[in-house]
C-alpha cells in the first residue's frame, strides 16, 4: 500500500484532482482511483512517467526508499534538477495551467526531451511560445523551428521566417523563400525578392536579378530589366514598378536606388 499512499500524497501536494493527474500521463480518473486505493498498480511505463512527473525516483515512489515528508503544495519545489530520470537533468513545470497545459514547461537533458506548455523551453519544444533545438509553436525559436506566426532558427518555417534557410510568407535568411517577400543571399519570391541572387515572378532586386521586373547590379533579366551603369533613372524604373505592381511597398524605391547606384 506504500505506493498508493505516496501517489495520493504527491497528487494532493500539487493540488491535482485524480482526473488532472490521469490527463497528464494518459490514463482515466478511474485508473488513478484504483491505484490510490490499492486495487491495482501501474505498469512500468506509467511508473516511469509518474516518476518524471513528480521528480522522484521509482524506488521512492513505490516505497522502497522513504518518501521525504513535505509541507503544503506551496512548498513543493517545481524544479527537479536533482532528479534525472532517463537523462533529464533539469525540469520545471509551473503549477498554473492554461487549457490543460502548464503555463511554463522547461525540460533539458540527454536525448529527445520534449517540453510542452504555453511557454515551452527544451531540447524539443511545443507551445504557444516555443524555444529549443527543435521547436513548434505560434512563435518559435530554435535550431529548426516551425512557427505559425514567427519562426527564427537555423532552418525556419513560418508566416514570418528568419534563418539560414527560411521559408514563409515573409522570409529573411541565407537562403530565403517567401510568398510575398524574400531577402537573402539567395532569394526566391512570388512578389518581391531581394538578394545576391534574386528570382521573382514579380520584382527582383539584387546583384543578379531575374523577374518580371528585374533590377540588377551585375545582371538583370526580365520582361522589364534595368542594369546599373545603363544610365536608367530611378524614377523611370519606379514608374514601371508601380504600373506593374500598384500596391508595391513604397520603401522598395530605396532598394531600386541602391541597385542602380542612384
Amino acid at each position: 500500500m506504500r505506493f498508493a499512499e505516496n501517489l495520493m500524497a504527491l497528487r494532493k501536494q500539487r493540488g491535482w484532482s485524480q482526473e488532472e493527474l490521469g490527463g497528464r500521463i494518459g490514463v482515466t480518473r478511474q485508473t488513478v482511483s484504483k491505484w490510490e486505493v490499492g486495487q491495482s498498480t501501474p505498469e512500468l511505463e506509467k511508473l516511469v512517467e509518474l516518476s518524471r512527473l513528480f521528480g522522484i525516483s521509482i524506488d521512492r515512489l513505490v516505497g522502497l526508499k522513504e518518501l521525504k515528508e513535505r509541507g503544503g503544495p506551496w512548498e513543493e519545489p517545481k524544479k527537479t534538477a536533482e532528479a534525472r530520470p532517463w537523462g533529464v537533468f533539469y525540469e520545471y513545470v509551473s503549477s498554473a495551467e492554461v487549457f490543460g497545459l502548464p503555463l511554463v514547461h522547461i525540460r533539458w537533458g540527454m536525448g529527445p526531451q520534449v517540453a510542452k506548455g504555453v511557454v515551452a523551453i527544451g531540447n524539443c519544444a511545443v507551445g504557444v511560445v516555443a524555444v529549443g533545438s527543435c521547436s513548434l509553436g505560434l512563435i518559435s525559436l530554435g535550431g529548426a523551428s516551425l512557427g505559425l506566426l514567427l519562426a527564427l532558427g537555423g532552418a525556419s518555417l513560418g508566416l514570418v521566417a528568419a534563418g539560414g534557410l527560411a521559408v514563409g510568407g515573409f522570409a529573411v535568411g541565407g537562403c530565403a523563400v517567401g510568398q510575398w517577400l524574400a531577402i537573402g543571399g539567395g532569394a526566391l519570391s512570388n512578389y518581391l525578392a531581394v538578394g545576391g541572387g534574386a528570382w521573382s515572378q514579380g520584382l527582383a532586386v539584387g546583384g543578379s536579378a531575374y523577374g518580371h521586373v528585374a533590377v540588377g547590379i551585375n545582371e538583370a533579366e526580365g520582361v522589364f530589366s534595368f542594369l546599373r551603369g545603363q544610365g536608367t533613372a530611378v524614377e523611370q524604373v519606379w514608374s514601371v514598378v508601380k504600373e506593374e505592381f500598384p500596391h508595391m511597398w513604397s520603401w522598395v524605391k530605396g532598394l531600386i536606388r541602391w541597385a542602380l547606384g542612384g
